[in-house]
């Protein structure tokens, strides 16, 4: 394990059920096995990150495979540029759907069954969850800024669509890891973003740098998707930001006539150098 206390960075050991520093610092282990490393000092607010609404309409949502696309290619992606990983970390995890998946692709795929992952976010029900389902997934609530691992930890980094800080990244990767990262590619969810602004913007295009990295690759991934599912619809609504700008009635329309739009993805492969 590579945990370093959140509040004095000495390393964590695991005793019993009990995470502990030399410090004396602990931290208990949750009955779903995740661990809560985000100090009460360092939360914005009571219950950071994803609410357990917006959990469990995502986690719906992506298990209805919308987007095992952008998955699949992520595991592609991962199995080209960093077939030898042993100590993978997903930033933003989420319920770890996307985690999960590549797991399962590299262990199935790999001659190495020493893999180590890890998967950190924010909320707390999104982890929850995801410990629950994947016991195999080394999962803590911590914050992208101060992340609670030892320096040089990781092999690949998986970042999609997370915040973070390019430093605390540079810190927790071994050198010459690579980062996979995914953002919204220009004409992400443009028919929904047509329904809510009368002069809609599209994302704009990554230049595809990162101090201190090596791009190795880059492409946009795209696609139609079509949801006629009202109970779908509604999750996937739900799941995003767009549900708070939509008005009732667009969405009832939305629900009842179904919904055609982009899904636009920016994929790029980094190595730190």
């Amino acid at each position: 394990m590579c945990y370093i206390c959140p509040l004095c960075r000495q390393p964590l050991q695991l005793l019993d059920r009990t995470w502990k520093c030399s410090q004396g610092h602990c931290f208990d282990k949750a009955k779903e096995g995740y661990v809560n490393l985000l100090p009460v000092q360092n939360k914005k607010s009571q219950d950071p990150g994803d609410n357990k609404q917006m959990m469990f309409a995502r986690r719906e949502f992506l298990n209805q495979g919308y987007y095992q696309h952008l998955s699949d290619r992520l595991n592609e992606l991962a199995s080209e540029y960093a077939d030898s990983a042993i100590s993978i970390l997903d930033i933003g995890c989420g319920e770890g759907y996307y985690t999960g998946r590549l797991v399962d692709a590299l262990s199935s795929s790999s001659q190495n069954i020493n893999i180590r992952v890890h998967g950190l976010d924010i909320s707390k029900s999104a982890i929850r969850y995801g410990a629950k389902r994947y016991s195999h997934i080394n999962f803590c609530v911590a914050s992208v800024f101060d992340m609670p691992f030892a320096d040089d930890s990781f092999d690949l980094v998986i970042r999609i669509y997370a915040p973070s800080d390019l430093d605390e990244l540079k810190r927790v990767m071994k050198p010459g890891g690579v980062i996979i990262t995914v953002a919204p590619g220009p004409y992400h969810h443009y028919a929904l973003k047509k329904t809510i602004y009368s002069e809609p913007k599209p994302h704009p295009v990554s230049e595809a740098r990162l101090d201190g990295f090596n791009c190795l690759h880059q492409e946009r991934l795209t696609s139609d998707m079509e949801i006629n599912s009202e109970q779908d619809l509604t999750h996937f609504l739900e799941m995003t930001p767009y549900a708070w700008k939509l008005s009732q009635y667009q969405k009832q329309q939305l629900v009842e006539k179904g919904l055609i739009c982009e899904l636009d993805f920016q994929i790029e492969v980094h190595q730190l150098v």
